[in-house]
């Protein structure tokens, strides 16, 4: 993320943040968008938890069970 195609509010929002942990807003958005990419592949290659059968699809199950 450049500094350049961030809004005046945007801007000064990452500049407290910048300060706040003691860093330039340049040194602040290049660790910002090291951290989001390392981040990236960790998060797709989780796998997802099975989901589970909506209420109409249990409701359905329970229907065509013999007596």
């Amino acid at each position: 993320m450049e500094s350049t195609k961030l809004t005046p509010g945007q801007r000064a929002y990452e500049q407290k943040r910048a300060q706040k942990a003691g860093m330039s807003l340049d040194a602040w958005l290049r660790d910002k968008e090291k951290r989001a990419a390392a981040e990236l592949p960790a998060a797709s290659a989780a796998p997802k938890p099975e989901k589970k059968p909506s209420f109409f699809a249990r409701l359905m199950e329970r229907a065509n069970k013999p007596l």
